[in-house]
């Protein structure tokens, strides 16, 4: 009774299925909703099936549902089909999504390689490793839903494939030659029904599949580090990798570098917690900096000297002198910024009478010491 009533909780919303596909379909959410994990991650490499197969998918929601919530005629209807068929029968759409995703994997693969020396090594070995990504991008997408295969076939066959290269130049057709070997050997010798689906817990699903989207992010950042140019100010490209050397020699770079590390030896002498005081006195939450710029005074002003200027610059920025309606419009727009900073300042006066008295008296006890 307790597992079947985990059971009931655990059971799959088409609704929810359909909104999570509306809003995050391209990036696998509703797959991962219904535990088709590896369907959502190949979403999310590939933008939905290249947008192609996430519109597709409308219609084939429902069933989805009914087999991530075991609904018993769906699975009798599947238990009959496996009877009928040894192992699953071709599917067209299932072929071709493993052609696009084992060459699109591939290519990636492939254009991450560095062209040149990297720190004094040779990094182009790493293109013998293009077979081994293709061939888990078809047995990836051939192990989605209720069917199955091993890697060894399709990866034997792209590796047997792969030597074409260096007889055809044509990159585009070495390059299809090969994962179409590795599709066929998996539809031919690997494939078969996944008749148990085991379901691991949300942490392990999670850790697995944020591990292999750390390994294809760093292909991407791979590709762009390598491969990817920036354009400057006058339209001359510049290959991101000398860029980034270059901007950690700038003098940006040092200024910003040199401000961290007097930041950190301040904290370590003071405290942090003295460190993320001033940086919220630096960001000025009550205004007062800025009202000292509007007004022309200093933080050491007295509040008669902040209410004689506040009523020297309303007398002449008042918008009742100006005649032209241009020039009234931005004389009220300045005349309401003086009155707004003497606002500031005089509900601040007493803070700031205090921060004056402390500071006053800390050179007295500085000049003290030093005596």
């Amino acid at each position: 009774m307790g597992a079947k009533g985990d059971q009931t909780l655990d059971k799959k919303s088409l609704l929810w299925a359909y909104v999570l596909w509306l809003f995050g379909g391209i990036f696998g959410l509703h797959h991962f909703y219904l535990r088709r994990d590896r369907h959502a991650f190949v979403w999310w490499t590939t933008l939905g099936g290249f947008g192609i197969g996430w519109l597709g998918e409308i219609f084939r929601l429902p069933r989805y549902v009914r087999d991530a919530n075991e609904d018993p005629q769906h699975m009798q209807e599947l238990v009959s089909r496996m009877r009928q068929n040894k192992k699953p029968p071709f599917s067209m759409n299932r072929f071709t999504g493993m052609l696009m995703v084992g060459y699109s994997w591939g290519q990636m693969m492939m254009l991450a390689v560095p062209p040149d020396e990297f720190w004094g090594l040779n990094l182009r070995y790493l293109n013998y490793l293009i077979p081994l990504v293709a061939a888990l991008g078809v047995w990836t997408v051939g192990n989605i839903g209720r069917e199955q295969g091993n890697l060894k076939w399709p990866l034997l066959a792209a590796y047997a494939a792969y030597p074409i290269r260096f007889y055809v130049y044509d990159e585009t057709v070495w390059f299809t030659l090969m994962v179409l070997a590795s599709a066929l050997a998996f539809d031919t010798y690997s494939k078969e029904w996944k008749r148990t689906s085991r379901r691991h817990n949300l942490v392990k699903r999670i850790a697995i599949l944020g591990l292999c989207a750390a390994l294809y992010v760093s292909l991407w950042c791979s590709y762009l580090y390598f491969h990817g140019t920036i354009t400057d100010s006058e339209g001359d490209e510049i290959p991101i990798y000398e860029a980034l050397h270059h901007f950690f020699t700038s003098p940006w770079w040092l200024d910003v570098k040199q401000c961290l590390i007097d930041t950190y030896q301040y904290a370590q002498h003071h405290g942090w917690y003295e460190v993320w005081k001033q940086i919220i006195d630096l960001s000025d939450p009550h205004g007062e900096q800025n009202a000292y710029k509007v007004l022309g005074v200093g933080p050491d002003a007295t509040q008669q000297q902040i209410t004689s200027t506040w009523r020297r610059l309303s007398r002449e920025n008042h918008p009742d002198k100006v005649k032209d309606e241009v020039q009234r419009r931005a004389a009220q727009e300045r005349f309401m910024e003086i009155q707004q900073a003497y606002e500031i300042l005089s509900n601040s006066k007493h803070r700031r009478n205090r921060r004056n008295k402390k500071d006053n008296s800390e050179p007295k006890t500085n000049g003290h010491q030093e005596m």
